[in-house]
């Protein structure tokens, strides 16, 4: 499977954030959290998480004014935010939807309600990582299998491989940069040079075209791969 599902949470109370945090690693996921906005939009600056879990209240730069960020720019706009309120009226839930969050959780609120709704952001953005079926062109992955075929030909992938293709079918099109593979496949916490994705890459290439077919990989000069 590809590297686990990276989810920040950005909570000012301390007991609330830690309960949060708690919760969500429970459920396998990787979590960093951030006490305010200026360091929320350090931190998905630096690692670009997959799900942003956002108060509202917080102190300097508000959850709201956060979220407008990561919405306007084109590095960020994908990141799914599951905002958190005690503002319960509908206006309030409105500005926040508007602003771009994805969803809206008015507080006080269940655990298991808070976890479902991030599944359900996630089944969206990383649905490799939840174990759901991949297809693109010729190309399927079974996840819950661990199974791969192109032109209904099964192909045998190693498992760095298996991820790498994970996650280019996850986002076709997109242009991942080595460090971001690092990051997405092997893990956050791994140190591996960049020139392994190269050789990672030309492994993928060489078994995608074994039973005939063009290279579905592109190699873009200066900034990394993309599937299609």
């Amino acid at each position: 499977m590809p590297a686990e599902p990276f989810v920040l949470v950005v909570e000012d109370d301390p007991a609330q954030r830690e309960v949060l945090a708690y919760n969500i690693r429970a459920e396998g996921y990787h979590v960093d959290t951030a006490e305010n906005g200026d360091e929320a939009l350090l931190k998905v600056k630096e690692t670009t998480p997959d799900l942003v879990v956002l108060d509202w209240m917080l102190p300097n730069v508000s959850g709201i004014e956060i979220c407008r960020q990561l919405k306007v720019s084109t590095d960020t706009q994908r990141i799914p935010v599951i905002m958190l309120s005690a503002r319960s009226e509908e206006t309030d839930r409105v500005r926040g939807l508007e602003t771009g969050a994805d969803d809206y959780v008015v507080k006080p609120y269940s655990v298991a309600e808070l976890l479902a709704r991030i599944r359900t952001q996630l089944r969206r953005t990383r649905p490799a990582a939840v174990g759901q079926r991949l297809e693109y062109d010729d190309i399927m992955m079974d996840m819950e299998e661990h199974r791969v075929f192109r032109k209904d030909a099964a192909l045998k992938l190693g498992p760095t491989e298996f991820r790498l293709l994970a996650t280019f079918m996850e986002r076709p099109g997109r242009v991942w940069s080595r460090e971001q593979l690092l990051d997405r496949v092997w893990g956050r916490d791994i140190y591996v040079d960049t020139r392994t994705v190269d050789v990672h890459v030309g492994r993928l290439r060489k078994v995608l075209c074994s039973r005939g077919g063009e290279d579905p990989l592109r190699t873009v000069r200066g900034a990394g791969y993309a599937l299609g």
